[in-house]
């Protein structure tokens, strides 16, 4: 459970490999993108903080986060990238669609781990209100897309 106001997203800059030499796919839902656009924002300015160059920053729009796996999927298959990163908010609500959509999401993302060499970053947020998703993509407990994005660098890194 994350600290009531603290911070979660604090990196020491010196323990990460730099990014220079590296390609990024990133997916973004555009469902909830009041929140997708905080973890993208976050996203990119920890990969550029990193050394990351823009023109090795790609970034797909998808409708939802439904529809992660299949962008990533594509993404995979059609550029080369050393990692991706998926992007998403899905808000409890009054039926059980949340649980079947994080599900998916989860489990979709998971296998293309299982079924490629390339890494793919699991940045959704699956949360019970608008404000836990605000705090968490910008707000005060940090932004899970930064987090995402020194995931990434470290996996795309990852026995190099």
């Amino acid at each position: 459970m994350a600290t009531e106001n603290k911070n979660l997203s604090a990196y020491d800059k010196t323990t990460i490999p730099n990014a220079k030499e590296l390609r990024f796919g990133i997916v973004v839902s555009e469902w909830n993108d009041n929140i997708t656009e905080g973890l993208y924002n976050g996203a990119l300015e920890a990969l550029m903080d990193c050394g990351a160059l823009t023109d090795n920053i790609l970034r797909w729009n998808v409708p939802g986060t439904y529809e992660l796996t299949f962008g990533s999927k594509k993404m995979l298959n059609t550029q080369k990238v050393d990692v991706v990163i998926a992007i998403g908010s899905v808000i409890r609500g009054e039926t059980s669609h949340f649980d079947f959509v994080c599900s998916a999401a989860a489990q979709g993302i998971k296998d293309l781990n299982v079924a490629y060499d390339i890494p793919v970053i699991f940045c959704v947020l699956t949360d019970n209100t608008l404000q836990q998703a605000i705090d968490r993509s910008g707000g005060k407990h940090g932004n899970k897309g930064t987090e995402a994005a020194i995931a990434a660098i470290k996996m795309a890194t990852l026995g190099k």
